[in-house]
């Protein structure tokens, strides 16, 4: 078994629900919730045998929502700053509390999640969840703090815009008002209620720091304050700001029920200074806690990674370079580029295809086939050593074309929206077309082989440099590299042309030398297809082979010792 960490992200709501109804705009009601209950035993035993090591468990802190729980004793949120019936999973509105959809009995929510994160452990994965420490829903109230813990803004001096003790930013003297009809923004559901009131008004979640939010602002947010003087772009952080020491805690609580990592939603709009404090003070109790950080801006990345982040989304860099490569409009020869810019970090870059914001590689707004996304699949699990992300029902090839309601038909899976996902439920009944059945078994091959093959722990190289464009290469199409670990070695050709090729692929002197590969004849199996190859290596020679369409050859040898 390898140390290659390989997450699996689900939409908890959504993943176990078995409810075919599917009507825009659905209630919970009408459309069903998946429950921490359905990760029964037998189904994360599916999960890891894939080849999966982590399962990240997407929304489950509570959030705003429009589903009433008050006979629970859960206050209820206006729907007018609620983004669809079940809300977004990033508006949270208690830290201390876990989602009651996700609840066979409401009561007990917080055992039922606290039984999920030991029967996963017992399965031999680890547990990460969602952190969120940007903005919460505009309603926060928590009513499952510990006691002596004091609500977020409850000290606040409401006067003062900015105060670097305070939870909030203010606009004093101006109520919520945005630039846009509030009661209009669910499709006309909260048309008929009283308007949502909030005076002073509270700074909305992605910066912006008036009383009036647009459309496409995160109206149903409010910004949490680090100490940034967001007027002068200067940071008050000595003495420490209430809030850092607010929402460490808020983070030892949940390390303390077991949970192993934690995704940070939007880390790079969070002062660095406050993930240095506190991702030492979690790791010093929790070592082996691992912070995953949603970073976009490339010159941040080790800013954050020496501010104790384990590793980092690597979306502008590697998942676009990889997405174009996919969909023809970029060369496969830009992918060597994309992991060069990160050398020096690579082993902290969390490679993806597909996550809950973007869209499916099989919707019509990517790639529009499941198939073509296979050779970009195996260049970003097997390239590096670094974690790679799958999304739930990626392995099947789902496609994301549903209008579920506050989401609409935009290539993505919901998150605002009381929905169930088309593959999962008809994998469970056997119902899998062809297609996506190649699908899913060509997914379960590469992460096994991720985890299996001990030169994925191994010496990374890059074959490009050798192989310019030929008549018998197009690196505008293929990518090829070879990986090593002691005495085995693998050699991965990518093929993102749509029609099979018959190519030769030059191992250059350097990499025998380099890698120490004896030069000699060999017999190699594709680890994908089960076809074996002999073929001699010797430098600066090629090797011919025919490569699928849309797949690659990931060809195992190996040699004796001295």
């Amino acid at each position: 078994m390898t140390n290659k960490i390989l997450i699996y992200q689900v939409f908890t709501r959504l993943y176990g629900n078995r409810n075919t109804t599917r009507k825009e705009w659905g209630t919970i009601e009408e459309n069903g919730s998946g429950k921490f209950n359905d990760f029964t035993a037998a189904e994360l035993k599916k999960i890891k045998d894939m080849g999966i090591s982590h399962i990240w468990f997407t929304g489950v802190i509570r959030h705003a929502t429009q589903t009433d729980y008050s006979q629970y004793g859960i206050p209820t949120q206006h729907p007018a700053v609620v983004k669809g019936r079940a809300g977004s999973p990033y508006a949270i509105c208690d830290y201390y509390d876990v989602d009651p959809d996700l609840a066979v009995n409401v009561d007990k929510r917080m055992q039922e999640f606290e039984a999920l994160i030991a029967r996963t452990h017992k399965a031999g994965l680890k547990v990460i969840m969602d952190f969120v420490p940007n903005h919460v829903a505009r309603q926060y109230q928590s009513i499952a703090k510990p006691e002596g813990v004091v609500d977020l803004g409850a000290d606040d001096n409401t006067e003062e815009g900015f105060n670097p003790q305070n939870n909030f930013y203010y606009c004093p003297g101006q109520r919520f008002d945005p630039y846009f009809d509030l009661r209009e923004s669910n499709g006309g559901l909260t048309k008929d209620l009283p308007p949502y009131v909030e005076e002073p008004a509270k700074s909305t979640g992605n910066d912006h720091f008036d009383a009036n939010p647009g459309i496409n602002d995160w109206y149903e947010t409010v910004k949490l304050n680090y100490g940034v003087d967001y007027w002068t772009h200067y940071g008050h952080f000595d003495p420490i700001p209430d809030t850092w020491n607010k929402m460490t805690d808020i983070l030892l609580f949940w390390a303390k029920k077991g949970v192993d990592g934690f995704r940070c939603d939007m880390t790079e709009m969070v002062p660095a200074a406050f993930w240095a404090w506190a991702t030492d003070k979690v790791k010093f109790l929790y070592p082996q806690i691992v912070f995953i950080g949603e970073v976009y801006d490339p010159n941040q990345y080790r800013n954050y990674i020496g501010a104790g982040f384990d590793y980092l989304y690597d979306k502008v860099g590697m998942y676009d370079t990889m997405r174009n490569t996919i969909c023809g409009n970029g060369s496969a020869s830009f992918i060597t580029g994309a992991w060069q810019s990160t050398d020096d970090i690579g082993s902290h870059m969390l490679y993806f295809l597909e996550n809950h914001d973007e869209q499916r590689v099989a919707s019509a707004d990517f790639a529009g086939s499941a198939e073509k996304g296979i050779p970009g699949l195996v260049a970003s699990v097997l390239m590096q050593a670094n974690p790679f992300m799958l999304y739930a029902a990626e392995e099947y090839g789902e496609r994301g074309m549903d209008k579920e309601g506050f989401s609409g038909k935009d290539g993505r899976t919901t998150i605002f929206d009381y929905w169930s996902i088309d593959t999962l439920c008809r994998a469970d009944e056997g119902k899998l077309t062809e297609e996506e059945q190649y699908i899913y078994n060509t997914h379960k091959k590469v992460l096994q082989i991720a985890r299996k093959e001990k030169a994925v722990d191994g010496v990374f190289y890059d074959l490009m440099y050798a192989n310019p464009w030929s008549a018998r290469f197009d690196n505008n199409k293929q990518f090829a590299f070879l990986r090593k670990q002691d005495n085995e070695v693998l050699l991965v050709v990518c093929n993102f042309n749509g029609n099979a090729v018959d190519i030769d692929v030059k191992i250059p002197q350097h990499a025998i030398e380099f890698l120490e590969i004896p030069e000699k004849k060999y017999t190699a199996t594709d680890l994908l297809s089960g076809d074996k190859k002999a073929f001699t290596i010797k430098g600066d020679q090629s090797i011919d082979m025919e490569v699928p369409a849309y797949s690659a050859r990931v060809w195992k040898f190996s040699y004796r010792r001295k």
